[in-house]
């Protein structure tokens, strides 16, 4: 009888260790210190395009601050009217020196010319401090898909 309840009371203390184990990993930690200076080192490029849709991709040294963050393409058909927005939310990896960040901006025209600028910003929308230079591309026809492992060339 005394076994049993030794054996009971061993069970009963480590479920309540993996308890505690399984709310503990659930905390979340304070946000990471911040980059002191964010660049862009890849990119931005044009990965995949077709008549409506293209997804832009490029790389920053880990921003840090919040693990959420959210990539940024402001764009249009006038280079200087920017004034479409599409985001991409990602995690960052605390671990990993540079971040790839990647944006689908859908609803596009075909055979189209489009002006763009990358940034990336925090959940809470205050920005990284980096931001593309003006960069264009032209979709493709309907029906047309066109992958591009160059970047995307700048304007002037």
């Amino acid at each position: 009888m005394n076994r049993m309840l030794l054996k009971m009371a061993m069970a009963a203390a480590v479920g309540s260790l993996l308890i505690c184990t399984a709310a503990f990993s659930q905390t979340i930690p304070p946000p990471a210190k911040k980059a002191a200076h964010v660049e862009i080192t890849q990119g931005p490029a044009l990965e995949v395009a077709r008549g409506d849709l293209a997804i832009l991709r490029w790389t920053t040294n880990n921003p840090g601050g919040t693990d959420d963050h959210f990539a940024v393409v402001h764009y249009g058909t006038n280079p200087k009217d920017l004034s479409q927005t599409a985001k991409s939310h990602i995690r960052l990896n605390r671990f990993h020196q540079d971040t790839l960040f990647r944006v689908r901006m859908d609803g596009l025209s075909p055979k189209t010319t489009y002006y763009y600028t990358v940034t990336t910003e925090e959940s809470n929308g205050k920005g990284d401090g980096e931001q593309s230079p003006v960069n264009h591309f032209t979709t493709p026809a309907t029906g047309e898909i066109v992958a591009y492992p160059q970047p995307a060339a700048q304007s002037k």
